[in-house]
């Protein structure tokens, strides 16, 4: 059949396809989600000088499950929850919230920061790699070069702050430090490529809350093993207070973001926006911590935006197949 004449009202038709296609609102959710991740590493830290590691946690999840009561609630329309999916909120919770911070936090204790940055820019990857494996995602030359541009952004990071801190004098890493760091990119990877499979069947404010909800469950007895002989006079209102926003932002605003950037964007694409986490933590110390912005770290940024630009912006081919 002889296709119709371009007129100036399918042509504005199509130009607006062309634009539709490129998901810019899911780009900025999952950019704006692990700069919030990064951003309140700072925040984390100031609260673990008053709460201890596992009540600190559990407080966390508590606050995040009252917030999100109303997220429980099934989506019109929304199937009820089988056994497969069950199955995959649990494993999203358990090795997203749980297995990667204790990977990540007792890896950090055995490695330098030069080590533990390198490794650590190495989600990208492995997420781009796992959703090759685990859903069949043909990866492009470009998002390729884009994760290349990425590790090596953040690894130019860890090189530009290793002189500056002491972290490694002694040192670079224990093999066991090494492992849990490679073991918390991969929980991290996991995290990414599961949840990509949760966004076709539940929305992405209960799968919010059900992951809260596992988190808070898994963390419960050892919080309640720390409460019981925590001062709980010692932290002040504000302490109360910077509590609560953490608690919003790490279980509730950050996941519901990403779930949703997630839904409609490949897992392998979406790995990439990984290195705003290092580079919103790199902006608190700059402009909180008083660091200091090398070249070295400036180009290691540039290569970083570089690579999620490379990664997310519409090829001429697939624009000119959705005009």
């Amino acid at each position: 059949m002889e296709a119709p004449a371009s007129t100036p009202s399918s042509a504005n038709a199509g130009h607006a396809a062309s634009h539709a296609a490129v998901p810019w609102l899911a780009y900025g959710s999952l950019a704006l989600s692990t700069s919030l991740v990064g951003s309140y590493v700072g925040l984390s830290k100031l609260l673990l000088a008053v709460f201890p590691v596992f009540l600190l946690a559990w407080l966390r999840f508590g606050m995040a499950a009252v917030l999100m009561l109303p997220w429980l609630r099934r989506a019109p329309g929304e199937p009820p929850l089988d056994g497969r999916t069950r199955r995959l909120l649990f494993l999203e919770s358990f090795i997203g919230n749980f297995l990667f911070s204790i990977c990540l936090l007792f890896g950090l204790q055995r490695s330098s920061a030069l080590v533990a940055g390198v490794i650590m820019a190495g989600i990208p990857a492995a997420v781009a790699a796992l959703s090759w494996l685990v859903l069949g995602e043909r990866i492009a030359r470009r998002v390729l070069l884009g994760i290349a541009c990425s590790v090596l952004g953040i690894a130019l990071v860890a090189v530009a702050r290793e002189p500056a801190g002491s972290a490694s004098a002694g040192g670079g890493a224990s093999l066991l430090g090494v492992a849990l760091l490679l073991a918390a990119v991969l929980c991290e990877a996991g995290y990414v490529v599961i949840g990509k499979q949760l966004t076709a069947q539940v929305s992405a404010k209960r799968i919010s809350s059900l992951i809260n909800l596992w988190g808070l469950t898994l963390v419960t007895p050892l919080g309640l093993w720390q409460a019981l002989s925590y001062d709980f006079s010692r932290p002040a209102l504000g302490d109360w207070g910077l509590l609560l926003f953490y608690a919003a932002a790490a279980s509730m605003i950050t996941v519901w973001l990403w779930m949703s950037g997630l839904a409609r964007v490949p897992a392998a694409q979406a790995g990439v926006f990984m290195v705003f986490l290092p580079v919103a933590t790199g902006l608190v110390g700059l402009v909180f911590l008083g660091e200091r912005l090398s070249l070295v770290q400036a180009l290691a940024y540039g290569l970083a935006l570089l690579g999620v630009l490379l990664a997310t912006l519409p090829t001429r081919h697939r624009q000119a197949a959705q005009a």
